[in-house]
């Protein structure tokens, strides 16, 4: 029974499933006037980003730091 827990546990994630829903995202984010829900959205685009890209990919980074900020020095950071 244990190894029935550990199947229904894991669920395999597709890049192109995080890249479509990434996508999404940020058309919906640029259509947003609230900067609470922008806020909202970005954090979730880039908890689905982490599935499965690690953290460490800098050019993703400062795109993803860039959408909707109007502090320039983000995009410099990476």
């Amino acid at each position: 029974m244990s190894e029935e827990n550990n199947q229904e546990e894991y669920e395999e994630i597709t890049s192109e499933e995080v890249d479509r829903v990434v996508a999404s995202l940020e058309a919906l984010i640029e259509s947003t006037d609230s900067e609470n829900i922008r806020s909202y959205l970005e954090e979730a685009m880039n908890e689905i980003y982490y599935l499965v890209y690690e953290e460490g990919e800098e050019e993703w980074d400062s795109e993803v730091e860039a959408c909707g900020e109007d502090d320039e020095d983000l995009s410099e950071a990476a």
